[in-house]
Order: C-alpha cells, then sequence, then structure tokens
C-alpha cells in the first residue's frame, strides 16, 4: 500500500514538473507617467479625445468611428507605413480623466506583442498634471524560446519607448500649445 502511495505521489510530482517546465508567456505590465507644467483639464483635451492620437509621434493618420463612446475604433496609420486598430473599453471618463482600449488587430510586426490593453489617466491640480499611461500584454512569441525580437524583453523595451515617446511628446505639445 506505501509502494502504490509512494509512487502516485512520485508520479505526480514528476508530471507537475513537466507542467511548470511547460510554461508559457507570463503577462507583462509597465507603467510611464509625465509631470505636464498645465491644468488637468487642457491636457485631457489633448489626450482625452480617443479619436486622436497625433500627440503620439510614430502615429501618421487617426481614423476612427464611435467618437469616445464604448466599443468606438480607431485605426492609427504609423509613419513607417504599419497600422493598429484598437477598441475603447467601457472605462472612458472624462470627468475622472482617464480612458482604457485594447489593440484588435495582430500588430507583432509593429509592437511585438499580443492581448495588448492599455489605459490613461490625467491627474492633479491647478496648473500642473501627471499623466500615467499604463499597458498589460503579453510578449509576442506564444510559446517557450521565443527568438530575442518578441521575448518579454523585447515587448517591454518596445511599449515602455512607445510611452517615453509619447508621454515627452505629449508634455511638448500642451505646454508649447502647438
Amino acid at each position: 500500500m506505501k509502494f502504490h502511495v509512494l509512487a502516485a505521489a512520485a508520479a505526480l510530482a514528476v508530471g507537475l514538473a513537466g507542467v511548470a517546465e511547460a510554461h508559457g508567456p507570463t503577462r507583462q505590465k509597465t507603467s510611464k507617467s509625465v509631470e505636464i507644467n498645465a491644468a488637468p483639464d487642457k491636457v485631457w483635451a489633448v489626450v482625452g479625445n480617443f479619436q486622436d492620437a497625433s500627440w503620439i509621434p510614430i502615429v501618421e493618420k487617426t481614423e476612427g468611428t464611435g467618437g469616445n463612446d464604448k466599443d468606438a475604433t480607431r485605426k492609427l496609420t504609423l509613419k513607417d507605413g504599419g497600422a493598429v486598430v484598437e477598441e475603447l473599453l467601457t472605462k472612458y471618463d472624462a470627468e475622472k480623466f482617464t480612458y482604457a482600449y485594447r489593440i484588435t488587430n495582430d500588430v507583432v510586426k509593429v509592437l511585438p506583442v499580443t492581448n495588448y490593453s492599455s489605459n490613461i489617466v490625467v491627474k492633479g491640480e491647478g496648473d500642473k498634471s501627471t499623466v500615467t499611461w499604463s499597458g498589460a500584454f503579453y510578449r509576442g512569441f506564444p510559446n517557450n524560446d521565443p527568438p530575442p525580437e518578441l521575448s518579454d524583453e523585447a515587448a517591454l523595451k518596445a511599449v515602455n519607448g512607445l510611452y517615453e515617446a509619447g508621454l515627452k511628446s505629449l508634455k511638448d505639445k500642451v505646454e508649447k500649445g502647438s
């Protein structure tokens, strides 16, 4: 009887070890913030329109439908010719200066991620604001042993670079009034 219990425990341990090794990618999360010398409503006037992503440096053109309503969509045509399609989620709140969206098309060649969702929040008072852009996503390669350009590190580097460039551009645009 003891032998059967020990054999079952050993088989379970071996099986669980195989599951641990077969575990695929984990959800990555990142968040970047910038302080802007402007009132939150002035910042929101630029970043809060889901149909206008012109403050993001890599965006050439934004086309969309649905305004700022749930399920609104926008297509971002990028300066390098790539395109990203995004959908506004239920969390658009103009009074709290926040919205959430997700990418709906496969953009691994543009941004090495899958299952990307993001939110933008503007907070502050007086003539100071902080904008926080956060995202959650999986790397571009769904299986074990990804190529370097589709790894967790590549995904984080790309999204962090996008957020940093976008927030810098937003700060410049709002503070310079352009």
